[in-house]
């Protein structure tokens, strides 16, 4: 019985540490992180920041991104699988810009982040974090 119960004890303790690790493996958890700079046909330079806050995931722009001239940007990210979802425009009316995006709840994860042109149907540019981003649940 003795044996038994610390073979149990040690498995709950690996059990417990294979989680965290899966969790903190798998991507950032609560913490922003800042992705490295566009790069592409006609969008490079600028970054993208990911926040999770009260279980949303949220991406924004930095105030270096430059909008491109394409007639019709969106947001497009890739997860870790390679499904790509095609977000909202990136240019709204009146000359406004879309700087930041929640994600929806059916994008899982965030690999990479990419300005679509969906007239051209052409990538104009795209990066991605040093590590692969879980969406918040």
């Amino acid at each position: 019985m003795r044996m038994w119960r610390g073979r149990m004890m040690g498995g709950v303790v690996a059990v417990a540490v294979m989680a965290l690790m899966a969790m903190t493996a798998g991507g950032a958890i609560a913490a922003d992180q800042t992705s490295g700079p566009f790069m592409g046909k006609a969008v490079n330079g600028g970054t993208v920041t990911v926040s999770q806050q009260a279980g949303k995931t949220t991406l924004t722009l930095s105030k270096d991104f430059s909008v491109p001239g394409s007639p019709d940007p969106h947001w497009q990210v890739v997860d870790t699988q390679g499904t790509v979802y095609l977000l909202d425009r990136l240019k709204l009316k009146d000359d406004k810009i879309n700087t930041s995006i929640t994600l929806p709840k059916y994008v899982p994860s965030v690999a990479k982040v990419q300005i679509w042109c969906a007239w051209a149907e052409v990538v104009l540019g795209e990066t991605a974090f040093a590590a692969p981003v879980m969406a918040a649940k």
